[in-house]
Parts: C-alpha cells; sequence; structure tokens
C-alpha cells in the first residue's frame, strides 16, 4: 500500500483542480475549430494542443528552468520563430498585383488604424504603455507580428496576445461579412474590377529591394521582420533560388509553426490566462480587428470619390494581414453578390500590404516604447 500511495503521488490526479480543466476545455475548443471548422488549423490545432500539454499537473512546465519547453520557449522570448515565419511568408507571397496597383497599397496602411485605436483604448482601461503597444497589433490579425512585439515589450503577455491574435485570424469569415454589409451598399458590393496589368520579372525582383530599403528607414526596429520578409521573395522571385524559396515556404515554415504554436500554448498557463487581465485583452482584440476592417472599408469609399476607376469597397476590407484568409472571404463575398465578380487578386493586394503595415507598424511601437 506504501507503494501504491507513492505511485499515486507522483501521478497528477492530486494536483487536478477546477482551473486546470477550464483551460484544458479551452485547448480542444481551439482544436475543434481547427479540425471541424477548418479555422486556421495549421495553427489552432498546435496551439490548442500546447494548451492541454502546458497546463497538465505534475509535467515539466514550460516556465520550468531545463525544461524541454522552456527551451523550446527560447525561439518565442528571443523573437526568433516570427522572422523565421515572415522568411516563410514572403517566399509564397506574390506582389504582383500590388505592384500593378499600388494605390491599393493605402488601403493596406488605413487598416493599421485599428492598430492605433487599440493602443489608446489599452491605456484608458489601465495597460502600462509597453503593454497597450502589445495589445494593439493584435488589430492587425497578424500572429507572428503580434509575437514578436509582445515579446519584446511584454512578455508575460505573450499567451494571451498570441491566442487573440490567432483566433480572430481564425475568425475572420465569421467577423468580417457583418462589418461588410453593414457598412457597403449592394450595388458597391457587385461592383467588377478590371484584370491587373501583367507585372514583368523585371518588377518582381525590384520590388522587394525598394520596398525593404523605403519600410526599414520608416521602421528600423522591425527590420528583421521586414528583411525576412523580402529575402523571402526574393528567393521566389529571383529564378536562380527555387529550392531556397521551396525549404522557406513548406518544410521549414511548417516545423517552425509546429514549434512556435506548441510553445504558445503551452505558455498559456491558468495563472496567466484566468484572470480579468487576459479578458480584457481578448475583449480588445476584437474591438481592434472590428476596427481595422471597418477602416480599411471607409478608406476604400473614400478613394472612390477621387478615382476615374472605381474599386469596389469590400476589398479594403482585406487590409488586415490575414493572408490569404481575408482575401478569400472578400473574393466569396462578391462572388455571392454577382457571379462575374473576380475579386480575389484585387483583395491580395491590400492583404499583403496589411502584412507590410503590421510589420511597420509593429517596428515604431517598439522604437518607440522600447527605448
Amino acid at each position: 500500500m506504501a507503494e501504491l500511495w507513492q505511485f499515486i503521488q507522483t501521478t497528477g490526479f492530486l494536483h487536478f483542480q477546477w482551473d486546470i480543466l477550464i483551460m484544458i476545455v479551452v485547448g480542444l475548443i481551439l482544436m475543434f475549430l481547427g479540425i471541424k471548422k477548418n479555422f486556421e488549423p495549421l495553427l489552432l490545432i498546435p496551439i490548442g494542443f500546447g494548451i492541454v500539454l502546458g497546463n497538465m499537473p505534475g509535467t515539466q512546465g514550460l516556465y520550468e528552468e531545463g525544461s524541454v519547453l522552456n527551451y523550446l520557449y527560447a525561439g518565442i522570448r528571443y523573437g526568433i520563430y516570427p522572422p523565421l515565419i515572415f522568411l516563410g511568408i514572403g517566399a509564397m507571397t506574390d506582389f504582383s498585383v500590388l505592384i500593378a496597383n499600388p494605390k491599393l497599397i493605402i488601403l493596406g496602411a488605413a487598416a493599421q488604424f485599428g492598430i492605433f485605436a487599440t493602443f489608446i483604448g489599452s491605456l484608458a482601461i489601465g495597460f502600462t504603455v509597453t503593454e497597450a503597444g502589445s495589445i494593439g497589433i493584435i488589430g492587425g490579425a497578424d500572429g507572428p507580428t503580434s509575437i514578436f512585439l509582445s515579446s519584446q515589450l511584454a512578455p508575460h503577455l505573450v499567451g494571451p496576445i498570441a491566442i487573440a491574435a490567432y483566433s480572430y485570424m481564425a475568425l475572420v469569415p465569421v467577423i468580417q461579412p457583418p462589418i461588410i454589409k453593414l457598412l457597403t451598399s449592394k450595388s458597391e458590393r457587385t461592383m467588377l474590377m478590371k484584370a491587373p496589368r501583367k507585372v514583368s520579372q523585371k518588377e518582381k525582383i525590384l520590388f522587394p529591394f525598394v520596398g525593404f530599403i523605403i519600410t526599414v528607414l520608416i521602421a528600423p526596429a522591425a527590420s528583421i521582420l521586414l528583411g525576412m520578409l523580402f529575402l523571402g521573395n526574393i528567393l521566389k522571385e529571383s529564378g536562380v533560388t527555387e529550392r531556397l524559396a521551396n525549404t522557406a515556404r513548406n518544410s521549414l515554415v511548417d516545423a517552425v509553426t509546429i514549434v512556435l504554436g506548441l510553445t504558445v500554448g503551452a505558455g498559456t498557463t491558468a495563472e496567466l490566462f484566468l484572470r480579468g487581465q487576459s479578458l480584457g485583452i481578448f475583449a480588445l482584440g476584437a474591438f481592434a480587428f472590428s476596427i481595422a476592417t471597418a477602416t480599411g472599408l471607409i478608406f476604400a469609399k473614400i478613394m472612390n470619390l477621387f478615382l476615374k476607376e472605381k474599386i469596389n469597397p469590400m476589398i479594403g476590407a482585406s487590409g488586415v494581414s490575414a493572408v490569404p484568409t481575408s482575401a478569400r472571404v472578400i473574393h466569396a463575398l462578391g462572388q455571392k453578390e454577382n457571379k462575374k465578380n473576380f475579386l480575389i487578386m484585387h483583395a491580395m493586394a491590400p492583404n499583403i500590404a496589411g502584412v507590410i503595415g503590421s510589420a511597420v507598424a509593429a517596428g515604431v511601437l517598439l522604437g518607440i516604447l522600447g527605448s
């Protein structure tokens, strides 16, 4: 009996508490959304499982020195994983539509208004200035950028911020359509757009160099994110490094996504997550994403007042950097209103601009608040 009792004491049953059960349910819900609803499964499944793993009683947790999870978490703590994700994104991205119609960059910039509106809102409800900066970036709907900035400014909030950012990225098909329908008329939603002009290979190669120089001059603190994004694109477009580009957009980004998701989830413990502060972050995240979607739409409508060749204002909503989910949502809505409406390529332009814009916004915040 003594040996049996000793064995029972080594298990997690004696340490199982209600808050652990809640976190396990949260993890299972995220996994359910990924598996059953197909909401960003590549992100939500590793994060959801990581939450379950990180909250199991009696295990070596992520915050225990010397544990395997603690070593893996170093990639988040020191900002290693997000730039690697950006390298893969760059190697996947075709900037052709943005090059063909550069005025759509404005829509990607407009959607970043949600970041700064949420920054102000966070300050108003009592978060510190560095915490507010980290929370605000959720408005860009960019998970890697949210992790990068929060790891630099508010490491204790990485878990809730990452969960909020990736959750709202996954819920783009749920959140954006009602806002779009509220702010646009049927005639605007059925508006057709001409096919973009064909972009030369020289333009494709030149763009990442020019884009890198301009954006890093604006936001030097984001140079590693922007540098890796544009490097990945150079590997793709140069025509001589397809092997490297293929590695970056496939095996490398897949491996990093698994480890990043797992460690973000494992770091979201009951002690950190089940607090009013975390619930406030989720509420602010919803506000940020809604504002970003709305401002993108509104700016598109304003642009139409001055443009000879009008744009479908729905593409303004894709200025958030949830690539390519938001662009697909816009295309699906356009098809629902008019079967001849093919918006996917047009929506990708502000969608890609949003990725660049959120990284620049993060660099501005880091440069000001991190000094």
